[in-house]
């Protein structure tokens, strides 16, 4: 095996990084500093660790073109989206902090006299943050800060895809003057990584990936002991046009919300179900936004669509597509590689699709949207649920009613109404069946972070 990681520029072929993995003696020391951090950070008030993630915020801002340059070379994302992605990072970071004395302080039970009860938030010690390519930034932030701000220590393992970005996290809060080895860039080999896991010194675990990567995940933590393990996995997020949809807001945010990143998004919309009313103007709009998108070099600021980041990203969709005309659909736009340097896939619609294909239920992570013609809303919701994934789902229509009715019958972490492929930190981030476990984001992202502790006090023995 590589005693390095090799990043290439999946827009030019071009080597822009070349990272060494970690040794288990560095690691173990990694672990050592970062257990000795954490017994110190715990001790500071949350208030202060609140106002220290400022400090963090000022760094990344300084940081900025840097990263958001790393962050296009190493996986392919349009240039002004990298700097969009460090603004969503701060707003999270910004609100986690904003929350965090609420979320975290002692609640005192009242209505027992003579007794003191309450219920307290501990640290868990130290936190493994296993982060994705995809939005290096957004994905590891998730984990990082609330974990922080609920006195923990973070060894970022970031993707072999953007190493960088763990890196960027280390500096960012080493510059912030956080306590050295507080958190850490820690980048390690898939065996090593299950060595980490399964170290009595780590108190839990948050994953972003593959489905079969969180069972992985899983496996390790339970091997020897249960800590606490955080799942974003899979997605196949559904959108449903009904028929009082406003069709040109709903093609324009449909589409965006399917190609944004070049599709490579955990929420990104991947099958698309139109009430038949409008499936025939939907399907011509639809075919003309996306043969708007500009796609190509990542600097250009007119750019839309990137590459895609990894290299066998397109021979799974190129089979997404054969296995989809196989069985009937039809090809409106795209369904190829592009000619020249770079991974890049021509955005691709498919129409009279259906579930026998793959394309409408596995995981495509790709510019690759097929638009499947319903009856009623019945039929809609059945659909949506036919799928082994649950992240979001989204219902585009004028009556809230209809949006509501949708929400309770829908299996999936968030239903938006007339919006998709978005993250509102309020809110907790979470999915079902195999999209994963647990939650980030709002104040229900300190969970995995904490452990409970209950006093349970007698004042008075006589009297």
């Amino acid at each position: 095996m590589s005693t390095h990681v090799r990043v290439d520029n999946p827009a030019t072929g071009e080597v822009v990084a070349e990272v060494p993995y970690m040794g288990k003696d560095e690691i173990n020391k990694a672990i050592d500093r970062a257990d000795t951090a954490q017994k110190e950070w715990a001790q500071i008030p949350v208030y202060e660790r609140a106002e220290a993630i400022e400090n963090f915020v000022s760094a990344l801002k300084k940081m900025a073109p840097k990263v958001a340059s790393d962050i296009s070379q190493q996986m392919g994302k349009p240039l002004h989206h990298a700097h969009g992605e460090i603004g969503g990072t701060i707003q999270r970071a910004r609100h986690m902090a904003s929350i965090a004395e609420q979320a975290l302080e002692e609640e005192v039970l009242q209505g027992l006299d003579g007794f003191y009860r309450s219920i307290s938030r501990e640290p868990v010690g130290v936190v493994f943050d296993i982060a994705a390519w995809n939005y290096p930034l957004l994905v590891a932030v998730n984990a990082v800060v609330p974990a922080v701000l609920a006195g923990n220590a973070v060894l970022i393992k970031h993707s072999p895809r953007t190493p960088l970005c763990g890196t960027h996290f280390e500096q960012a809060f080493q510059e912030a003057g956080f306590p050295d080895g507080l958190v850490q860039s820690t980048l390690v080999t898939h065996d090593t990584a299950a060595e980490v896991i399964n170290d009595q010194r780590i108190g839990a675990v948050s994953f972003v990936g593959s489905t079969r990567g969180g069972r992985e995940v899983m496996q390790a933590a339970a091997k020897e002991r249960f800590i606490p393990v955080g799942l974003e996995l899979g997605g196949k997020d559904p959108a449903y046009v009904a028929e009082d949809a406003d069709l040109d807001f709903s093609v324009a945010n449909v589409m965006e919300g399917g190609f944004f990143n070049a599709g490579q998004s955990c929420c990104a919309i991947e099958r698309v179900y139109v009430h038949e009313d409008l499936y025939e103007q939907f399907v011509e709009r639809a075919l003309a936004e996306v043969s708007s998108y500009v796609q190509g070099d990542p600097t250009n600021p007119e750019t839309f669509l990137g590459p895609m980041a990894l290299a066998d990203a397109p021979r799974h969709l190129k089979n997404q597509i054969t296995d989809a005309l196989a069985k009937g659909a039809q090809l409106l736009c795209g369904g190829d590689t592009l000619q020249g340097p770079g991974r890049f896939f021509a955005p691709t619609l498919l129409t009279h699709v259906h579930h026998e294909m793959s394309v409408m239920k596995e995981e495509s992570f790709g510019p690759i949207l097929g638009i499947q013609k319903v009856h009623n809303d019945e039929e809609a919701l059945t659909l949506m649920n036919e799928s082994d994934y649950g992240l979001t789902a989204s219902i585009w229509t004028q009556e809230a009613n209809r949006a509501e009715w949708f929400a309770a019958g829908l299996q999936t972490g968030t239903v938006f109404m007339n919006r998709c492929d978005y993250l509102d930190p309020a809110q907790p981030w979470t999915g079902v069946k195999n999209t994963g476990r647990g939650a980030t984001l709002s104040r229900h992202g300190f969970d995995a972070f904490t452990r409970f502790k209950n006093r349970h006090f007698r004042l008075r023995i006589n009297g």
